[in-house]
């Protein structure tokens, strides 16, 4: 079950599984989108079943992390599940409106400040961790660009190429084709490592009073609490084999991530080190799901 709509990064983790999964363990893996809430809605469906290996959660870091200290998510991100594997690790990509006259992050606050009350940025949803990185550049920059919060990655590219808002922060793989077909404008990739799909596009590293601008979305796999260890290790054992391989390392550069495996344990280890670093910013940021 993935917690996201149709074409966003969450969905491509799963469907990048989901066909050799399938013929590793004999069975049909089916992809089920259940976006909103925030990735609410499909963590609580999962939180639901039966603890037995046959539904599990392709989530989002930052509804996963982020959403429960947002807004009331229905689920504890550590208590609920049972960590099985990270699939992988991305930067995020500026983008606006190629009608904008912005090319630029620098350019992108100036506009922002001549221009109050103009730009709107879309997100995924409150607690989403492009509604936190909206927030953490209107605190950096001191401009005042409004959040606007969709049902998903899909849902806000769509009303971004629409023209009904103006930019959006978000993984590379929903974003690539658009860019590439001059419909969005990349002007920065958050953190320090540059996207080979984008080499041309700078890193916030590089950029001066934007260098702690570093985010990134990692999309892991779950299943019910209580899920028993040698169901978890199959599947674990099954996701890491998929992810050796050239097919799977390939796919995920070219769309802008990285394949970065994480064993339960360490991905135990991660969620909660991740849960409680975000809950500290979201409480220090005062963000809040209205």
């Amino acid at each position: 079950m993935v917690s996201a709509a149709p074409g966003g990064t969450t969905d491509l983790a799963a469907r990048m599984i989901s066909d050799p999964l399938s013929k590793a363990l004999g069975k049909p893996v089916v992809v089920e989108n259940r976006p909103g809430g925030a990735g609410a809605i499909a963590a609580s469906a999962v939180k639901r079943a039966k603890p037995d290996g046959y539904t599990l959660l392709v989530q989002y870091s930052g509804f996963h992390v982020i959403t429960p200290h947002v807004v009331k998510a229905g689920f504890d991100p550590i208590k609920d599940f049972t960590p099985v594997a990270n699939l992988i690790v991305a930067p995020q990509v500026f983008v606006v409106r190629p009608d904008l006259p912005i090319k630029t992050l620098p350019e992108l606050v100036s506009y922002a400040k001549a221009h109050p009350g103009k730009l709107n940025y879309a997100s995924s949803g409150n607690g989403s961790l492009q509604h936190v990185t909206g927030e953490m550049l209107n605190q950096m920059s001191g401009t005042n660009i409004a959040h606007v919060p969709y049902k998903g990655t899909g849902p806000a590219i769509t009303d971004l190429l629409g023209g009904n808002v103006e930019m959006t922060f978000t993984t590379a793989p929903p974003l690539l084709a658009h860019i590439r077909s001059g419909k969005l404008r990349a002007i920065a990739v958050t953190g320090d490592v540059a996207l080979p799909s984008l080499p041309n596009v700078p890193t916030t590293a590089t950029i001066k009073g934007y260098e702690k601008l570093d985010v990134s979305s990692w999309f892991a796999v779950y299943a019910p609490a209580n899920t028993p260890k040698p169901i978890v290790d199959r599947l674990t054992g099954e996701i890491k084999k998929i992810m050796a391989t050239d097919a799977f390392k390939r796919k995920a550069q070219e769309q802008g991530a990285y394949a970065v495996y994480m064993t339960p344990q360490e991905l135990a280890a991660h969620t909660s080190k991740e849960y409680q670093t975000w809950g500290t910013f979201v409480k220090n940021a005062k963000i809040t799901g209205e």
